[in-house]
């Protein structure tokens, strides 16, 4: 098939460079002159592991082409996606008028039959929006139905998770358009689950909403094992091996962060407002995530009192590991209420430093170290925010012999208590 993805992020980048290396022939559509340049080279303006291999492999190829011009692109595409963002507004509801703005140009551009999907994250009534929109504009021997195949990648894991998915929602009410999108997503290893549109773009914020609920509700468990003695990393394991509950995202940490659950629990609650319905579950679990990250500056100051003129390491800047995103980073908030305090930060991340800069720059009291060890040389406190492999392996010994004094704040239970504090180390842990 001939396909056009327009915006090329986390979403649209990787989906389309798996697309293509299917065998299809993949247009991707952006506004930037210097970003589509340089996609065109097979270089690409974010971190995800193999992805640039698997861009330049299909540039190469010629199935995969980059253009600002939705002529011929779209015209000769029998599936359109669009996958530009929707960032939260001041209220909690997403921003959907680049979506809006792009199912015009979508429309005006169409010709013969097409599918058109929205693969952003949209609140429901969304895509009912862009059929009116794209009808308003198309011309009369234009044909189109419209779709919602949401996106359930994890930043890191994207390759992975869109070639073996757990499972494809495909959202539309056309048996004509099901077809096409069962035949283009067949090649894919997830099983394929076929709803109406509304119940899709719904399915998309169920999942994260509930994911960050797991996440919270994992965190509040940690701070109370601290207080009664138990051993939170202990109780969330257990829990976890009850195939009813199941491992994933019950490890204690910072609390979340990133593109999706910050915004998605965000955009939920606000959906649920304006249908009369008071989602206090959400709002909670919105609490408890800022008492997370909160909590590693309160345990900071329990460990040494007062912070100022201290110097603080703090290792992990990305929201999660194998990633160079820093949106609504736990280390953000961290970092902001370290130097409130009067503390003097040395920080590093293998692979977010460079965007981190950008965010950070003209903030007094920061420096941006050259490795992990030149971050903790001659700090009072080293705090891990992200669990990076490479802070798992440092050698804690050296590390010792660097820092002025060998305390350690675990925001991601990185490090075995015990084998910590025979080093010799203050260590705190989360739920410890």
């Amino acid at each position: 098939m001939t396909i056009t993805f327009i915006g090329h992020g986390y979403v649209g980048l990787v989906t389309a460079a798996v697309f293509a290396d299917l065998g299809n022939k993949v247009w991707v559509i952006g506004h930037t002159p210097e970003k589509i340049e340089n996609l065109k080279k097979g270089i690409i303006p974010i971190y995800e592991p193999g992805l640039e291999e698997l861009v330049k492999r299909n540039v190469d190829a010629g199935r995969l082409l980059f253009t600002m011009d939705y002529a011929p692109s779209v015209a000769e595409s029998q599936v359109v996606f669009i996958a530009v963002g929707t960032p939260p507004m001041p209220t909690g509801e997403a921003d959907l008028s680049v979506v809006f703005d792009v199912a015009k140009k979508v429309g005006e551009n169409l010709d013969g039959y097409t599918v058109v999907i929205t693969k952003s994250t949209v609140p429901i009534g969304t895509n009912r929006r862009v059929q009116s929109l794209i009808n308003d504009v198309k011309s009369e021997k234009a044909e189109f139905d419209i779709a919602s195949v949401p996106e359930f990648l994890r930043e890191g894991q994207a390759i992975g998770d869109t070639q073996h998915p757990d499972r494809v929602v495909i959202g539309t009410n056309q048996k004509r358009a099901e077809e096409v999108l069962v035949e283009l997503h067949q090649p894919i290893d997830g099983e394929i689950f076929l709803t109406s549109i509304e119940t899709a773009e719904m399915i998309k914020y169920a999942s994260n909403a509930f994911l960050a609920t797991k996440i919270s509700f994992a965190n509040a468990i940690a701070q109370l094992s601290e207080k009664l003695g138990a051993h939170g990393p202990d109780v969330l394991e257990a829990m976890g091996m009850d195939r009813r509950i199941g491992k994933s995202f019950l490890n204690a940490g910072v609390g979340y962060g990133g593109s999706c659950f910050p915004k998605d629990v965000k955009a939920l609650i606000a959906i649920a407002q304006e249908n009369d319905y008071d989602f206090k579950l959400l709002k909670e679990v919105e609490e408890t995530n800022k008492h997370a990250t909160k909590q590693v500056v309160k345990k900071a100051q329990k460990m040494i009192g007062e912070l100022s003129g201290l110097t603080v390491a703090v290792l992990g800047l990305s929201f999660k590991p194998d990633t160079d995103d820093m949106r609504d980073a736990p280390s953000l908030i961290i970092i902001d209420e370290l130097l409130e305090k009067g503390a003097h930060i040395k920080t590093y991340d293998p692979i977010a430093m460079e965007n981190a800069k950008r965010i950070l720059h003209g903030k007094d009291g920061i420096i941006f170290a050259e490795s992990a060890l030149d971050a903790v040389t001659d700090a009072d406190l080293l705090i891990i925010v992200t669990e990076w492999n490479e802070f798992r392996q440092l050698n804690l010994t050296e590390v010792k012999k660097a820092m002025k004094q060998p305390r350690i704040i675990d925001g991601r239970n990185v490090y075995d208590r015990d084998d910590v504090e025979e080093l010799g180390f203050v260590y705190q842990g989360v739920g410890q």
